[in-house]
């Protein structure tokens, strides 16, 4: 009797069973697509592979800046006579920008994955083009001879900012941090074969180096981790295989480093979000769409002397960057030295401003992507404003599986200005002199001859730890040819971001005053 019972039990769960697989109950539900109602990710339907939206994190020593408008240029009296920063309105979108100046140590680390990828290639040159210029410590009246041999090496100015790098060699280590963080992201999701590829890479690959556009490409042939291989794998190609090449559509990849444009640098430095007057965290509430004082410098006015510490504590008349007061004043007393710095100091030293970013005034100033131009505050666009476009497209000439140039990279060429005569938006791919310099402009830059401004002059903003406090605003400007050098002048990084302009991800939050909103998808 209780056999019969086990076995009535037995066919009226197999029967359930049946019934629940049949109403696919147990079957994966796949995103639709809002067009064609097909399926996404969904092998029976083309597997036509859809990541879900998501917000970007920050990539490795970059802080989220949530874009906004401002009045960009001059915040104070134009001492010097030179008119190139009349105010404008313009916006910014959101962005990444590095928390300091790049260090020594980081551009070290540059050069020393050169000389292992190249110098032991053979192409001593790459090399050598990537040095920076530590003669640029001398001077026929000085004794900085102890600068030029020390100050870039030693491991006491680790984390000093680097310096004697040009507009041009600072663009390279730009490339070279994207394709290092992209390289290791693959290798830590197993899409890269983290042994075989460090192995391969550093032991003098010279041409055949890791770069993300050659990937993306299938320019650069890699080998594919373990976890790649496996069913674990979220990738899949269109027969429900596991995919080891991954898509920038996957959303794994990050965007490029490169040089912040002049107007991401200048919002970034003044750290405005502080200045908004809603400081609590509420859920459901969101900060005023006010900035509540005008700032000269990148910290908060809080007292009549804008370039010291003025509220009572322990910092009270402490300077609030590095910069020279006065002629023969560097650094102060003994005992009371004013900014502790003789020259660069620490790239963390002082206090950061609004966004979390360290020495936006002072210390060295910093290279942006620019390329010069009295007007430009007037002429640009007032949303993401820039002069320097040259467009360009990939250069097909060798045939697919030779579109790299010596150092890896996907060879580039000037778009045919001859294709692009009946766009609306661009009409030539150099646009560089675009309306002040070009032909139609009437306006001629006799370099060398009336004026120092070519289409080779870069933008460098913010003061030094050798300039006086006029120059620590960050609305003022100045420039320098693009393969020139100083021991003033270093630079950061930055990165474009993509999606919804507040960051949807908490991580990604900008500063400690204003809530996220999440859009509703």
């Amino acid at each position: 009797m209780q056999l019969l019972k086990t076995s009535r039990n037995i066919v009226w769960l197999l029967a359930v069973a049946g019934a629940v697989a049949s109403c696919n109950v147990f079957k994966k539900k796949h995103d639709k697509s809002t067009a064609t109602g097909w399926n996404y990710n969904d092998k029976d339907q083309g597997n036509f592979n859809v990541s879900k939206p998501k917000d970007i994190k920050a990539a490795p020593g970059l802080v989220f800046v949530q874009g906004g408008t401002f009045t960009m240029g001059a915040t104070q009296e134009d001492v010097m006579g030179d008119w190139n920063n009349i105010q404008r309105r313009i916006t910014v979108n959101s962005f990444f920008i590095d928390k300091t100046e790049v260090a020594n140590v980081h551009y070290r680390e540059y050069l020393y994955w050169l000389d292992n990828v190249f110098g032991q290639a053979g192409m001593d040159s790459i090399v050598e083009q990537a040095k920076p210029d530590t003669l640029v410590w001398r001077s026929e009246l000085a004794y900085n001879e102890p600068y030029v041999e020390y100050y870039f090496r030693h491991p006491s100015y680790n984390y000093y900012p680097v310096v004697g790098v040009n507009w041009k060699q600072a663009t390279d280590y730009c490339i070279w941090r994207t394709d290092r963080v992209n390289e290791l992201t693959l290798m830590g999701k197993g899409y890269l074969d983290k042994k075989s590829q460090i192995k391969r890479e550093l032991n003098g690959s010279g041409q055949d180096n890791f770069n993300t556009k050659a990937y993306l490409m299938d320019e650069y042939q890699a080998t594919p981790g373990r976890e790649a291989a496996s069913k674990k794998n979220p990738l899949k190609d269109a027969q429900g295989r596991p995919r080891t090449k991954v898509n920038f559509e996957d959303g794994i990849l990050y965007g490029d480093y490169r040089l912040p444009t002049e107007a991401e640098w200048e919002y970034a430095a003044y750290g405005y979000i502080a200045e908004n007057p809603q400081k609590k965290q509420k859920g459901a509430k969101r900060g005023e769409e006010l900035i509540a004082n005008k700032q000269i410098y990148s910290w908060k006015n809080n007292g009549y002397d804008n370039s010291r510490y003025t509220q009572k504590g322990g910092y009270q008349g402490a300077f609030l960057a590095n910069f020279k007061r006065g002629s023969g004043d560097n650094m102060g007393v003994a005992g009371g030295l004013n900014d502790n710095a003789a020259i660069p100091a620490e790239v963390t030293s002082f206090m950061p401003n609004g966004y979390g970013l360290y020495n936006m005034s002072g210390n060295v100033s910093e290279w942006v992507a620019d390329v010069y131009r009295p007007m430009n505050t007037i002429d640009n666009d007032d949303f993401n404003p820039f002069r320097g476009n040259e467009f360009k497209k990939v250069d097909m000439s060798g045939g697919q599986g030779n579109l790299r140039d010596d150092k890896g990279r996907i060879k580039m060429i000037p778009e045919d200005d001859s294709a692009l005569r009946n766009r609306r938006n661009y009409q030539r791919s150099y646009a560089t002199n675009y309306l002040d310099g070009d032909s139609s402009s009437n306006v001629y830059y006799g370099y060398g001859v009336t004026t120092l401004i070519s289409d080779k002059s870069r933008v460098y903003k913010g003061g030094s730890w050798n300039d006086r406090a006029y120059w620590l605003s960050p609305g003022s400007r100045r420039f320098l040819e693009e393969d020139q050098s100083t021991n003033t002048l270093g630079f950061r990084c930055a990165m474009t971001h993509y999606g919804a302009a507040e960051g949807t991800s908490r991580k990604a939050q900008t500063g400690q005053f204003i809530p996220q909103r999440r859009n509703k998808r």
